[in-house]
């Protein structure tokens, strides 16, 4: 399969949301909003949630199911205060000790005049150093769109994964294309140059683990992740070099 037709399918509204996966996999899901500086930001929700009895922090991008709820959320393209109840979410995972997972699925950071003029720039890095320095186990993983720094923001984790035909990328196909080849046209060529697929990722070790979409949506499918999950965090629990080993993990980039 060409690299273009994995974004095709990766932005397909026919796959499972971040809020499936939460409600799928997690029990006593419960939603907290707002950044306290601005507002709240419905292309990122999270909260708190039990996974197999143990509590968790649990943080989703969120699209949307409907062309109303899409262009509320904006197509899941957060803004700064998406990125920052993101971080208050964390902060807070922090303090109480529970792990992090965050569920990621979007084009990119909100680009518009308004998100630059709250600081999207600076809540995206202060994601970034945050998520670096946090002390509970992080897992991230990547169930449709993953672009550039917007989806960075919450993927800075012990554990990357990537749904089979999910997609990883500094920028779009499209917008590749506008750039080095002045022709939007050409964006399936220039998608075969990003190295955006699953496979590219785990070839380049940038993830560790291709989830296989067989059942996609299934509750079979929703079973497997929880167990996967769980057992991971298990793993990174009695993981003493924890800190360590991420930031060796990204420093190697």
């Amino acid at each position: 399969m060409e690299a273009y037709d994995r974004v095709r399918i990766a932005r397909s509204n026919m796959r499972p949301t971040g809020i499936d996966y939460i409600m799928n996999i997690f029990s006593s899901f419960m939603e907290l909003h707002g950044d306290r500086r601005y507002g709240d930001d419905g292309a990122i929700i999270g909260g708190l949630a039990y996974l197999d009895k143990n509590p968790v922090t649990v943080i989703a991008i969120e699209k949307g199911k409907d062309i109303k709820e899409r262009t509320e959320r904006r197509f899941g393209s957060p803004h700064p205060e998406g990125y920052r109840k993101a971080l208050r979410l964390m902060q807070q995972a922090e303090k109480f000790f529970r792990p992090v997972v965050t569920f990621i699925d979007t084009s990119g950071a909100y680009c518009g005049v308004d998100a630059e003029e709250r600081g999207q720039g600076q809540a995206i890095a202060e994601n970034l150093v945050t998520m670096m320095e946090l002390s509970v186990p992080v897992i991230a993983i990547l169930i449709g769109e993953g672009g550039s720094g917007g989806a960075l923001a919450l993927a800075v984790a012990d554990r990357v994964w990537m749904l089979e035909n999910a997609v990883y990328s500094v920028i779009s196909p499209e917008g590749c294309a506008s750039i080095l080849f002045k022709d939007i046209s050409k964006a399936r060529e220039a998608a075969g140059y990003l190295k955006l697929s699953a496979q590219d990722a785990l070839q380049l070790h940038i993830v560790e683990r291709i989830i296989s979409e067989d059942d996609l949506g299934t509750s079979a499918f929703f079973d497997r992740l929880k167990r996967m999950i769980s057992q991971e965090l298990r793993i990174l629990n009695d993981c003493e070099t924890r800190n360590e080993d991420r930031y060796a993990r990204f420093r190697a980039f």
